[in-house]
């Protein structure tokens, strides 16, 4: 529900912002190996296996959508949700 609710604040935030050229966009990130879901973790074998992949993403992963949203190639992308999970969602 919180992930609905966030999506929901993107889109209103683009409509509001965009006059402004001010993008809104959100990346909804999979099972990613951080320190709080170590990819060695109690649940990890379980979580790897429901990606497509296979595999937990890194944060470099996920932080080069983020970069590439922040950069000039983007300046045309609001509203927009990214899935960066592998597949889990998939």
């Amino acid at each position: 529900m919180s992930k609905a609710a966030l999506t929901g604040l993107t889109k209103a935030l683009a409509r509001e912002l965009g006059g402004r050229g001010i993008t809104a966009n959100i990346v909804h990130p999979g099972p990613t190996d951080t320190d709080m879901n170590p990819s060695d973790g109690p649940s990890a074998s379980w979580q790897a296996s429901m990606t497509a992949l296979g595999r937990y993403g890194t944060v470099e992963e996920v932080a080069a959508t983020v970069a590439h949203l922040a950069g000039p190639d983007a300046a045309y992308v609001t509203g927009a949700e990214f899935v960066v999970d592998g597949g889990f969602a998939a």
